[in-house]
This record gives structure tokens, C-alpha cells and sequence, in this order.
């Protein structure tokens, strides 16, 4: 039924946004305290990040992914986690040369 959220998901209402950005806030400024810098990565990658990085035999690879092709007839899959894509984003932009032992913390839709 099209009236009803996806099983499993869930809608913040207005009543309850001011807790959910209290609670981030206060995240963030915690991860701050500890050295951590937000990164931000797209809520879709490439499906073969998530198969090698996870593994082609887990429930997340086997179950729990939505996967589709995109126009570019390229395998494409909403973010299940994010530590792949994570990766992903301090290698493609070489964040090691800035600081090796970089700290990161995300938010987002998994």
C-alpha cells in the first residue's frame, strides 16, 4: 500500500526534529572534542564497492541491499553502511596525504 512508509523505516515528524537535531548536535560537537571531521558521501555507490568490501556471502550483500541499473547500465546500491563508502572517499581523494591517521564520524540514511 502507497499510504504507508516501507517496512522497516521511519518518518521524523515535525514534533520530534528538534530532539533528532539536538541529539546530532550534541554528536557533533562530542566527535569534535575527539578529533573527528564529518564526511558526507553519496547515498548510492557503485555495487561492487559494497560486494568486495563486505563480502559477496553476508546477509547485508545477500539481503539487505537495494540494488538497481542506472541509465549508464552500470550496477548501482543505496548505501547499506558507510564505512565502504568512507574508505572509498579518503582514497579516491587522497586524504592520507593530509593526515594519515585521520578520524571520521557520518550521519545519514543507511
Amino acid at each position: 500500500m502507497l499510504t504507508t512508509a516501507p517496512r522497516g523505516t521511519k518518518d521524523i515528524m515535525p514534533s520530534d526534529v528538534n530532539a533528532w537535531r539536538y541529539l546530532e548536535e550534541t554528536m557533533r560537537k562530542i566527535c569534535a572534542q575527539y578529533g573527528y571531521k564529518e564526511i558526507r558521501t553519496p547515498v548510492f555507490e557503485h555495487t561492487e564497492l559494497f560486494q568486495r568490501g563486505i563480502g559477496d556471502t553476508t546477509d547485508v550483500v545477500e539481503k539487505e541491499m537495494y540494488t538497481f541499473t542506472d541509465r549508464g547500465n552500470r550496477s548501482i546500491t543505496l548505501r547499506p553502511e558507510n564505512t565502504a563508502s568512507a574508505v572509498r572517499a579518503y582514497v579516491e581523494h587522497k586524504l592520507s596525504k593530509d593526515d594519515a591517521a585521520m578520524k571520521f564520524y557520518y550521519i545519514g540514511p543507511m
